[in-house]
């Protein structure tokens, strides 16, 4: 097992909200709870990598509460395993606790079962004058209704406006870990990987750790990434070469799913005829908004762009 002090991402995770990179709107949301000296149910949402778990840590912290995290894509998907941790975790009282209330953060709670939720809602009545519950996740409409309702919900998406300045800042932080680890780096290959990934900072932050074992991070680690081919996918559509688009599909699930139909989106524009630029903006609709409920984002985009190869004529 990796000690926390040798990846990178524990080893430089903010321990406060004011070190956290989010956007001011996002920042004072928080700081306002820190203030009060207590925090709600809270539900964080927001794409991979952007901070929601060191949030959820860091108030915990600095509020001086005791505090567990499940994992809801790994024990936290087992019904008794839940039950049991938040029980005997909430039910107990803690001799060194300064906060008002014990905190139960469960990460990535999209990924928990619906038997799950519905006894995480049922918690969150049982255990209110004890406890408080954190929910992060990915995708917030996986979870169930009652979840939203008993929960505050901090949104952590990044919009156009506020994009240069939190990529500006992040882009500092990962110069100055680079700077103490003492890692060669070309500044333009940094800001590169930095706007290519935005805003999962977690990707870029291991991805440097991976390839500076040989002391220096330059335009080779860009090629490290896989390449969202979209020029030789619009080819082999056309062609209806099925199995080279499900290759595709495999060598390209490292990324977003959601960032590759909008990729596909922007590709087809000018590749496919006009009345059937139309039907493919109403199939990636749709298939991009099952993304957040379907098992095999594999699956979910083949299924996508097979429809596109059969439905949409090619120019």
């Amino acid at each position: 097992m990796l000690r926390n002090d040798f990846l990178w991402v524990e080893k430089y995770r903010p321990k406060t909200i004011n070190d956290c990179i989010l956007p001011d709107t996002i920042k004072k949301t928080f700081q306002d709870f820190l203030e009060a000296g207590e925090i709600p149910n809270l539900l964080l949402s927001g794409p991979p990598g952007v901070g929601k778990t060191t949030v959820a840590r860091a108030l915990c912290e600095e509020l001086g509460s005791d505090y567990i995290v499940i994992n809801g894509s790994d024990e936290g998907r087992f019904l008794d395993t839940v039950r049991n941790q938040a029980k005997n975790f909430a039910s107990t009282v803690s001799l060194q606790q300064t906060g008002v209330h014990k905190v139960i953060i469960i990460d990535e709670a999209d990924n928990t079962t619906h038997d799950v939720q519905l006894l995480l809602r049922a918690n969150i009545e049982s255990f209110y004058k004890n406890c408080r519950f954190i929910f992060t996740c990915n995708y917030k409409n996986k979870l169930i209704e009652p979840l939203h309702s008993r929960c505050a919900v901090v949104d952590f998406s990044i919009n156009n406006k506020t994009k240069p300045s939190i990529a500006a800042s992040f882009f500092k932080r990962l110069n100055d870990i680079l700077e103490t680890e003492r890692i060669d780096a070309d500044k333009k290959v940094l800001v590169e990987l930095v706007n290519k990934h935005f805003p999962d900072w977690r990707r870029v932050l291991n991805e440097c750790q991976r390839y500076s074992v040989g002391g220096k991070i330059d335009s080779g680690i860009l090629a490290t990434f896989s390449d969202i081919k979209v020029n030789d996918l619009i080819k082999n559509l056309k062609e209806k070469n099925f199995k080279e688009v499900r290759k595709w599909c495999i060598n390209s699930l490292d990324n977003d799913p959601s960032v590759l139909l909008r990729r596909v989106y922007d590709a087809l524009y000018d590749a496919l005829e006009g009345p059937s630029v139309a039907a493919a903006v109403l199939i990636i609709a749709r298939y991009q908004y099952q993304i957040a409920f379907v098992a095999d984002q594999e699956i979910n985009l083949l299924a996508a762009l097979t429809e596109i190869m059969v439905e949409c004529k090619f120019k």
